[in-house]
């Protein structure tokens, strides 16, 4: 079964929809602690919100999970690499996955797969900021999905 997409505008939604989104929203932001309690504050069933909460989803919410595979150049000593993913996470990306090759001639090379849907920036800021740190010889995107 293929699924079929639309984006629509909020007004023309029928009321059950938009609380579902406002449950979801709440629960998310931590504005409640329980489907049970964040259905009673707005009004929905819990047989609704059921319904209706794996169909629905805010437009900002299709960004969630962006991937960046990034590769990397680092020099073979201590603190390199504990620096980059410092750096990584300090523009709130969040490293998935990371692979290390064994260093030859005094360089390993690194790619990690960074969630950047909550990256505070851009992603070329990320890569830009990567490459200026000590001990990084070279730093690409290599994917993007």
């Amino acid at each position: 079964m293929n699924n079929r997409y639309y984006v629509v505008r909020e007004d023309i939604l029928p009321e059950a929809i938009m609380k579902t989104i406002q449950v979801k929203e709440m629960l998310s932001l931590g504005k409640a602690a329980t489907v049970h309690e964040a259905v009673e504050r707005v009004g929905l069933s819990r047989s609704a919100f059921y319904k209706y909460k794996d169909g629905v989803y805010a437009l900002n919410e299709l960004e969630r999970e962006r991937i960046a595979t990034i590769s990397m150049d680092l020099e073979h000593r201590s603190g390199v690499l504990s620096n980059v993913l410092s750096r990584v996470a300090s523009l709130e990306g969040n490293v998935l996955t990371m692979n290390q090759t064994i260093p030859l001639q005094g360089f390993a090379n690194v790619v990690i797969s960074v969630d950047i849907s909550q990256l505070s920036g851009e992603l070329s800021e990320l890569v830009e900021l990567l490459r200026s740190q000590a001990g990084v010889r070279k730093a690409a995107v290599i994917g993007q999905g």
